[in-house]
Formats: structure tokens, sequence, C-alpha cells
């Protein structure tokens, strides 16, 4: 059976598994994986939407930890960064971030 599947890739943030159970209290089902899960895997279980969890690295650490390098590509669903995942999508695709002025 085929059922709509938000897939959440975990960076090693603390609220992985709230935002699961917020995606589930919705009424959708979701599975978490480790950021590093091959590309065609994530696009083999076909998900309708992808979350990038935060973490506690920046994105602009050496051996920060990242997604593939063809993930923006191949993946065909809406994507949603949280904290590092927003960083990270900001900087793989060219953009950038900084502290907010006070």
């Amino acid at each position: 059976m085929q059922h709509e599947l938000i897939l959440i890739l975990d960076f090693g943030s603390q609220y992985t598994q709230l935002i699961a159970r917020r995606v589930r209290e919705a009424g959708v089902y979701c599975e978490i994986h480790p950021f590093h899960l091959p590309v065609d895997e994530i696009v083999a279980k076909r998900p309708m939407g992808v979350i990038l969890s935060g973490g506690p690295s920046s994105v602009t650490e050496a051996g920060a930890p990242r997604v593939a390098e063809d993930f923006y590509r191949k993946i065909k669903a809406p994507i949603l960064g949280i904290c590092y995942g927003m960083q990270l999508a900001a900087a793989d695709l060219g953009g950038a971030s900084e502290p907010a002025e006070r």
C-alpha cells in the first residue's frame, strides 16, 4: 500500500522527533532518516515533501554535514529547511545566511 510520506532528513537536531510527532499529529505518515540517505533511495520512496532538520553544525564549518550534490536536482517534492536545514539549502543553492541586526 502506497501512502503519502513526509521524509525527514536528520542533521542531529534535538527536535527531530518533535518535528516528526507534529507531522504525524497532522495525520501524515513520516519517516526519519540520516542526512546521508542516498538520493536514489529518497526518490524511490516518492515523498510528498522532505524536511531538512536543524543540527548543531554551522554550514561554514569544514566537514559540516551536507546532502548529496545532486539532491536538489533529483528531489521533485517541496523541501522545507528548519534552522541548519534552511541555512544548508541557502548555501548549497548559492545564497547566504547571516545574523540579523539587533
